[in-house]
């Protein structure tokens, strides 16, 4: 069976799949809709959590980044980690403890705002919609080169496919969805490797494969060889960074607070039945998140070795194209590998410098990896389906946020209150369709490569989100002026930023111009900070939150029977 035959069952079977779930766990109420019946077992709340959180960028995106940036791509594999740590400990189980179905629910109420409730809807739909642009892009990545479709088509499935179980099943059909793409999106990506690892280094762990010696006897270290490769050919040394410890420093900190101010991660532990079962799968999806994240970096660096190899040749004399490997031509047909014959030799060559003559997009590598080492048909397939399960599950989490905070939080809570149950679910799937159009725009008209769109969804909510959050659980006094104030200030200082740098003056984003030396990536720790310190000085100017919205915070803080309650 060739190839695409076999892409075509493993991609289809996962689909039927995945509607087969959404057509059984369908909603029949708001509840079920918007947290599944608060029902949800903890281990399968931790799978899908997991799911939900590990997006296209994590899968497709996040390997490729580190593949081709070393050790400066690690920001986004500490940041992403770190912040889901935080999310879990910090912020989840006081959320919980309030029992409202968004994050926009909670500020309206916290803040005893319509206002605020107002402002946090805009924020989430922002954040979530550059989001899901990421999400959309992955899915016609995986599409255009294993269906042998263009990048438009391609979203235009994944589109269809996100509608059906979104619109049908809502949180209860995601949920259970999400289940199963995780066990796909996770065996998806342990299996290459563990080929792969096998095949460099000798060990079955991938892990253990990333610090080992080379299985060709040679003696040398994956990551010497490595370093010595990409000094050889103009790259910076891969186990050193060429970015600013500052940047650093605010990439990793957007990346960290940005997650723990998600809606769509947010939001996933509402769907259990007690506080305690919140914290309990918090713990089982950090379990099943470390499956693929401890595995990246090893991953990352073996497609780096193959690539090289592959494209120049042992000898990095360069490969004749009239001979080139079959996954180079398959990837040129979507535009994303290209080659350029600059010294008309015939020859492929890959370099950081003026020789070189190819043109490799950094979103292909966990998907072309596989193909480069010549691995069997069927591992092929299962990447595609993997890359598909983690684009596919993630958006469905972001359009369910977009399509709540609109029929709930905008509607039901604000500007038509007299709306039936019945009718508040019409406009929930309304919208999650007029949302699943607009997503489908973007991935075919992305701001930037997959990861990269996520790395400023983070920033927005990290500006956003995240200070408005925080300063509700655990300020008592933060009154709704400071709170409406910080989240506009942050997220409009933070948008304005990115959109400069990224649409007005691309020219111009390079490091001598970004202010403090901090890339658009890593704005969102500033607007974060701007957004804290605008809170307080409108608190301070404008009086303390009224008394029961104070008791109301200590309640969630120190529930009854924990023990006295702090005075402050």
């Amino acid at each position: 069976m060739d190839l695409q035959m076999m892409t075509f069952l493993v991609v289809g079977a996962t689909f039927l799949l995945y509607i087969g779930i959404a057509v059984w766990a369908r909603a029949g109420s708001t509840n079920d809709f918007y947290v599944a019946g608060g029902g949800v077992n903890p281990i399968a709340n931790g799978m899908a959590t997991a799911a939900d959180w590990m997006s296209a960028a994590s899968f497709i995106s996040m390997a490729g980044l580190i593949s081709f940036m070393g050790y400066d791509g690690a920001v986004y594999l500490m940041g992403w980690t770190g912040g889901y740590v935080l999310l879990a400990l910090c912020l989840a189980p006081y959320l919980r403890k309030f029992g409202k179905f968004t994050v926009p629910d909670f500020i309206g109420d916290r803040y005893y705002s319509q206002t605020a409730r107002t402002v946090a809807v805009v924020c989430a739909i922002f954040v979530c919609f550059t989001y899901v642009a990421g999400q959309m892009r992955g899915v016609g990545v995986v599409f255009s080169r294993f269906l042998e479709v263009d990048i438009v088509t391609g979203v235009v499935i994944g589109m269809a496919i996100v509608f059906f179980y979104t619109v049908l099943g809502g949180m209860k059909g995601i949920t259970y969805t999400q289940v199963a793409q995780y066990c796909v999106l996770i065996f998806a990506y342990i299996v290459p490797a563990v080929f792969i690892s096998i095949m460099v280094t000798g060990h079955v762990l991938p892990q253990t494969g990333f610090g080992a010696t080379l299985a060709d006897g040679s003696g040398m270290y994956l990551l010497e060889k490595l370093d010595g490769l990409s000094v050889e050919l103009g790259f910076n040394e891969y186990t050193n960074g060429s970015k600013s410890m500052i940047d650093v420093f605010f990439i990793t900190a957007a990346l960290m607070v940005g997650t723990a101010g998600l809606p769509h991660v947010i939001v996933r532990f509402f769907t259990v039945p007690k506080v305690r079962d919140a914290r309990k799968s918090a713990g089982w999806a950090l379990i099943f998140i470390a499956g693929l994240y401890t595995t990246a970096p090893s991953l990352a660096a073996f497609a780096r070795v193959n690539m090289i190899e592959t494209i120049n040749g042992v000898e990095q004399q360069g490969t004749p194209y009239a001979s080139a490997p079959t996954w180079i031509k398959n990837w040129e047909k979507t535009g994303l590998i290209s080659w350029d014959d600059k010294n008309g030799d015939g020859k492929m060559f890959y370099s950081g410098d003026e020789r070189n003559e190819m043109k490799v997009d950094r979103d292909i590598m966990v998907l072309a990896n596989p193909e480069i080492a010549n691995l069997p048909a069927w591992v092929i397939a299962l990447v595609a389906a993997g890359g598909v399960a983690a684009a596919l599950s993630t958006s469905a989490g972001l359009l369910l946020v977009i399509s709540t905070s609109v029929s709930h939080d905008l509607l039901k809570r604000n500007l038509a209150p007299n709306i039936t149950d019945k009718q508040e679910l019409f406009y929930a799937r309304l919208a999650a369709a007029v949302a699943i159009g607009i997503a489908g725009y973007f991935g075919i008209n992305p701001p930037g490569f997959v990861a990269q769109v996520v790395a400023f969804a983070f920033g927005l909510a990290a500006s956003s989100f995240f200070p408005a959050i925080i300063m509700g659980i655990f300020m008592k006094k933060m009154n709704k002026q400071g709170a409406i104030a910080g989240m506009v200030s942050g997220i409009a200082f933070t948008a304005a930023y990115i959109i400069y740098f990224k649409f007005v003056n691309p020219a111009a984003n390079v490091p001598a111009n970004w202010w403090f030396g901090i890339s658009p990536e890593g704005i969102g720790t500033l607007g974060m900070l701007v957004n804290f310190g605008v809170a307080y000085v409108v608190y301070r100017a404008t009086g303390e939150a009224p008394e029961e919205i104070q008791q109301l915070v200590e309640d969630i803080r120190y529930p009854k029977g924990a023990g006295e309650a702090s005075a402050h």
